[in-house]
């Protein structure tokens, strides 16, 4: 099913409170959370958490692992002046407590249990990436949510506003060049012999719905949306294009050039190969817009027998 405004806008109605004038209340994963004011001062401990912020147009004053979201993550891009507060597996208490915040972000399976950080501040709990989620429903929460609770309703329905005419103005443009046939495969290489295939239960799942592609992998995966495999496992699905994400791994190109199980695959013999940068597959909202455009100009481009 395709991402519709309408559901998305729906969503945002119910989300939506007044404005602060008395203390408000949100329930979440970790408990209910308590404000008297929109916060100011917030840590983000993951970085769909992070990426959220950034949209909803502020800053955290400390995030969870700066360097690993500037260089995997990057859009939406993260100030310099950002203070770094640990891992997103294993945060620093003493770190957060001295950036005095008003509101920690954070997420069951990521960080820290939420009543240690409630010490500190106020914390809502929300995981994007958890069993049976769908994850672009779970991100589009977080964004709607905390837009109530920063007082930036209008700025994260705008956020999805563009989602929208995004995807939509990519669908018809496939539609148009009769694009949107044969299935899709999307794939990252681990090594030259491994790659991790992206699931019906993906944040990129929500990209190709709406785009009007099909997944061509027929089956779950794990709870972040990915099955890790032997790259002999393409040839299940020959009747497809593959599509692999960057980055890549140095020298993958001549390698899959030399090998006689690369070159029998039907979408090599057919030169259906598409390359395409990064999007993280963890994120939150945004980087399904990310996806819908680097997809779209790829399959326009047409593709080629390797990974150049």
């Amino acid at each position: 099913m395709s991402i519709n405004l309408k559901t998305l806008l729906l969503g945002s109605l119910f989300l939506a409170l007044p404005a602060f004038g008395m203390s408000q209340s949100w329930t979440h994963e970790g408990g209910t959370l308590n404000l008297d004011a929109p916060p100011k001062r917030i840590v983000a401990l993951n970085w769909a958490a992070t990426e959220t912020l950034l949209l909803l147009g502020i800053t955290p004053v400390g995030v969870a692992d700066k360097t690993g979201y500037s260089a995997w993550v990057k859009e939406p891009e993260l100030p310099a002046n950002v203070a770094n507060v640990g891992t997103r597996v294993a945060p620093s208490l003493e770190t957060i407590a001295e950036l005095k915040p008003d509101l920690i972000v954070t997420s069951t399976e990521m960080a820290p249990a939420h009543e240690l950080l409630e010490r500190i501040a106020p914390t809502y709990v929300i995981s994007v990436y958890k069993p049976d989620s769908r994850p672009f429903d779970k991100a589009r929460e977080m964004l709607l949510v905390l837009g109530a609770m920063l007082d930036r309703e209008a700025k994260a329905k705008a956020v999805l506003t563009d989602i929208e005419q995004t995807l939509k103005q990519k669908r018809d443009l496939l539609k148009q060049a009769n694009q949107t046939d044969p299935a899709i495969a999307l794939i990252s290489f681990q090594d030259n012999r491994h790659v991790r295939i992206y699931t019906k239960n993906s944040l990129y799942q929500a990209a190709l719905d709406s785009l009007g592609l099909t997944n061509a992998w027929p089956t779950l995966g794990n709870y972040w949306g990915f099955t890790s495999t032997g790259l002999e496992a393409v040839a299940q699905i020959p009747n497809s294009r593959l599509v692999v994400i960057e980055p890549l791994v140095p020298g993958l190109a001549d390698s899959l050039e030399e090998s006689p199980f690369w070159t029998y695959l039907p979408p090599v013999r057919n030169q259906q190969i598409y390359r395409i940068p990064s999007a993280w597959s963890f994120g939150g909202v945004h980087q399904i817009k990310i996806l819908a455009e680097t997809l779209t100009d790829a399959l326009l481009k047409g593709g080629s027998n390797n990974v150049r």
